[in-house]
């Protein structure tokens, strides 16, 4: 099979994941070739290296400058795994990259990562559990978990994250979402390691205060972390999620900082979630790639699924670029006002290690 030619950083991740579901070689080229410091970042690394982990016959060539990636892919094989991710992004990033294949894995996923839990460098481990998990579910994903066995803040981290995957699938199932969801209950956590346990309470305070006039029901959870389980460095966070009663979920999250306040970090949380309600529909953030590509995965049949008009970005537009790249499926869509309807015919065909064991 001919290999798919991309050129920069942008959605490497979802580049190599898609590759290696399709089973398609893919060539990245001019990677960061104009920066200062050119080529891969050492979480993209980490991460080919965690793919040639739970892979099995996958070639990767990395240039001298690091500036150009060729990778042939191998089957999904999964298997009991330990992954040490460096610092410069969380553990997040790589659990994401996970959940795309451990559903069409030869062999069920259990694998922990180390390093940092939440930062601002990259998505948080509770935005994934609360947001990511409940969206696979809708694809027929649901014996699948995100245990923390122990959270770890930047920049030293020490946190400890169990992805456990029992399900596995031949085919996503196909979405057929027409109407945004009315969300009714709010739900979130506020935590914190290695500082005074009155930051969390003083976080919640001020996203209820906020979110009260909505009149939902608002449930946010005081988690705090000390000892062993707290990991090396101080820190503090909130994750909020907007639930809707058929399971749909929208969520925020926001880290603190040297010389933040825990008042303004649990105000700027509620606006954000209720900016997020305003301006999307029924999946946001690092929900939209997954959408797409499980819906492109499923049966030959047409998923639909309703955006809001602000959702159709430069980032979107890329990333559906990279699926017509890879796949050979374009994306339809229909304009209805506000909203958009986004229609997406599934491949129809089981992963490559569905086809080794006869699936």
């Amino acid at each position: 099979m001919e290999a798919a030619v991309f050129q920069g950083h942008h959605n490497f991740r979802e580049r190599v994941v898609m590759a290696t579901l399709h089973g398609r070689p893919i060539k990245i080229t001019k990677i960061r070739s104009t920066d200062l410091n050119p080529g891969l970042r050492d979480h993209e690394v980490s991460f080919l290296r965690l793919i040639e982990a739970v892979t099995n016959g996958s070639k990767i060539e990395i240039s001298y400058t690091g500036t150009t990636v060729i990778y042939h892919p191998g089957i999904i094989v999964g298997g009991q795994l330990k992954h040490q991710c460096p610092s410069g992004t969380t553990v997040g990033y790589y659990v994401e990259g996970m959940l795309y294949l451990a559903p069409f894995s030869k062999n069920k996923f259990s694998i922990v990562f180390t390093g940092i839990s939440n930062s601002s460098s990259g998505p948080g481990i509770d935005a994934i559990k609360w947001g990511m998990l409940p969206m696979m579910e809708k694809f027929g994903v649901r014996d699948i978990a995100i245990h923390i066995l122990k959270r770890g803040s930047a920049p030293q981290g020490g946190a400890e994250v169990h992805l456990v995957c029992n399900t596995l699938l031949k085919l996503p199932l196909t979405l057929h979402i027409t109407e945004p969801p009315k969300f009714s209950a709010i739900r979130g956590v506020a935590y914190s390691t290695r500082v005074s346990p009155s930051m969390v309470n003083r976080m919640i305070d001020a996203a209820r205060n906020v979110l009260r006039p909505t009149g939902v029901d608002v449930n946010i959870t005081a988690d705090v972390w000390r000892g062993e389980h707290a990991g090396l460095s101080p820190g503090w966070g909130m994750t909020l999620v907007a639930e809707s009663k058929k399971g749909w979920r929208l969520t925020s999250e926001n880290v603190g900082t040297a010389g933040s306040l825990p008042e303004d970090l649990g105000e700027k949380s509620a606006l954000e979630l209720l900016y997020r309600l305003q301006h999307n529909a029924v999946v946001a953030g690092d929900q939209v790639p997954l959408t797409f590509i499980f819906m492109c995965l499923g049966s030959a049949d047409i998923g639909r699924l309703v955006l809001h008009r602000d959702q159709i970005d430069e980032r979107l537009v890329l990333l559906l670029r990279d699926i017509k790249e890879v796949f050979d499926i374009e994306v339809v869509f229909k304009d209805e006002g506000e909203t958009m309807m986004a229609m997406v015919k599934g491949r129809g065909d089981t992963s490559a290690a569905k086809k080794i064991q006869g699936f």
